[in-house]
């Protein structure tokens, strides 16, 4: 979209206005006009126009007064004035100078000289503002704690402030130019996530999902999130480019994915003992006079036992809290340990139809996520499979293949109960979507279980992908890839 100069034409004859009109209604100006000084000077105050036409002769307040007016305003004192005086009026020309006009016009007009001044000195100012504009941007943008570039349609980076071209790896040097794209930059260093939100990079994501810049973590440090927003269309240097940010959003990131954990882990921890305890209990107060002393002594037996189990998962809450994570970088899991962890998590939630495949391929393995992570994580995926099967007894196929040459496992967890509307499919990682409430008529979550699930997963260098199953059964195929830190060579291992 191309800047349109607004120029103020400013005489009290209705007939010199129309002629001004006439002579410049054609070079594509946004025209406006007042008949007297009072009127002037509102309309500069409130337009800030690129240029004022001012006649100097006007009843009341004349020409010299709106001038120095003008200039004793802030706001509005660098606006250029073309003043118009007669032919041979050089004591007004001398006025105006003392006033602070830029140039002069003599009447009668000479048409072309008219509109080439015009031209020039609203073509100097509309450059002016722009560096104004842009020396403002660049200063606020170098005193930001976030990142901020200028980005060109083809996906070049116009400009970088300080913190940007820290993320990016460039020189901090602003003299320094910057010749390739924003992503032949970043994606040596980071996993563009989710892969479909930058399909339209530059223009803003679809369906109002989030970029993020993520460097996976190692054992070294770390992950890092950068969310990365196009913030709106700007003209810089006579084309339009794209204003973006770049935020550290780490610390959110990590807060929303311990908060998950952490209700995962006590869901799984607390529902299976506080279950038996509360049934004995309940069974006790209930038949108390009719039952023998021995099978009373074994409920209360099982009642302790699962009150303790109780005490102790409530101490590690306790513990938990005084801990900055539920797990620590550079954590693993052996893959071998999988079969164990399915079942005891199956047998917490009351499923029990969990079936464990093969490893094609694959020898002793470490994964790169901790046994905490893996265990939220399949603790999600289980509990969805139970609460959206129509009777809640799902059943749920685990295989795991070796991948890309030994460097990752795919896991895929399959189970057999309803599909989703593509468009739930679509939404269904994002955060805070929910569809519960199409299946159980109630939302009994916030919607960030799928979401934290993916998050975790690019964390480490991993995906994850949620289909509907394509094998002519019911239900959905959950498929995560999970970056491998050590595997034995040319040995095979199964599952029992």
């Amino acid at each position: 979209m191309d800047y349109i100069s607004q120029v103020l034409i400013v005489d009290d004859q209705a007939l010199m206005r129309n002629h001004m009109y006439r002579l410049l209604k054609g070079e594509g100006y946004d025209l406006h006009f007042a008949d007297n000084g009072v009127e002037a000077l509102d309309k500069i105050f409130q337009l800030k126009p690129d240029l004022v036409l001012l006649d100097v002769r006007m009843p009341g307040l004349n020409g010299f007064d709106v001038c120095r007016k003008v200039r004793a305003n802030p706001p509005t004192a660098d606006i250029p004035i073309i003043m118009v005086t007669a032919f041979d009026d050089r004591a007004a020309r001398i006025r105006g100078i003392e006033a602070g006009a830029d140039d002069f016009i003599p009447k009668p007009y000479d048409t072309l000289e008219l509109q080439a001044r015009v031209r020039t000195i609203t073509r100097l100012n509309r450059y002016r503002r722009l560096l104004e504009e842009k020396a403002k941007f660049q200063l606020v943008a170098d005193l930001s704690e976030n990142g901020y570039l200028l980005i060109q349609d083809d996906g070049k980076c116009k400009f970088a402030n300080h913190q940007a071209r820290l993320y990016m790896g460039l020189p901090v040097d602003m003299d320094h130019i910057i010749e390739d794209s924003f992503l032949d930059i970043v994606s040596p260093r980071y996993q563009l996530e989710p892969e479909n939100a930058w399909a339209t990079w530059p223009d803003w994501a679809p369906d109002s999902e989030t970029r993020y810049l993520l460097r996976p973590e190692t054992k070294e440090r770390p992950a890092l999130w950068l969310q990365v927003e196009s913030l709106d269309r700007l003209v810089s240097d006579e084309e339009m480019v794209w204003m973006v940010s770049i935020k550290d959003v780490t610390s959110q990131i990590v807060a929303r994915q311990d908060m998950w954990k952490f209700q995962r882990a006590v869901h799984h921890k607390m529902r299976t003992p506080l279950i038996g305890m509360y049934s004995g209990i309940q069974f006790l107060a209930a038949y108390n006079g009719d039952i023998p002393t021995e099978e009373m002594q074994d409920l209360l037996d099982t009642a302790m036992r699962h009150g303790d189990r109780l005490k102790n998962a409530i101490e590690d809450v306790l513990q938990f809290v005084d801990s900055p994570n539920l797990s620590q970088p550079g954590e693993t899991f052996a893959l071998n340990e999988l079969p164990n962890l399915a079942t005891s998590l199956g047998s917490s939630l009351e499923v029990d139809n969990i079936n464990i495949g093969h490893i094609n391929g694959a020898g002793p393995a470490e994964l790169s996520l901790s046994k905490k992570s893996l265990e939220v994580i399949l603790g999600e995926l289980i509990d969805n499979s139970r609460k959206f099967h129509p009777e809640q007894n799902p059943r749920i196929d685990i295989d795991a293949t070796l991948i890309d040459q030994g460097k990752q496992i795919k896991l895929t967890f399959k189970d057999n109960g309803s599909k989703l509307e593509p468009e739930e499919l679509k939404y269904i990682c994002q955060p805070y979507y929910q569809s519960e409430a199409r299946f159980t008529g109630e939302v009994q979550g916030i919607g960030l279980g799928l979401a934290t699930v993916a998050s975790v997963l690019w964390s480490v260098g991993g995906n994850f992908k949620i289909e509907n199953r394509d094998d002519g059964e019911n239900g959905l195929e959950a498929s995560m890839l999970i970056p491998l830190v050590s595997r034995l060579p040319g040995q095979n291992q199964s599952f029992p």
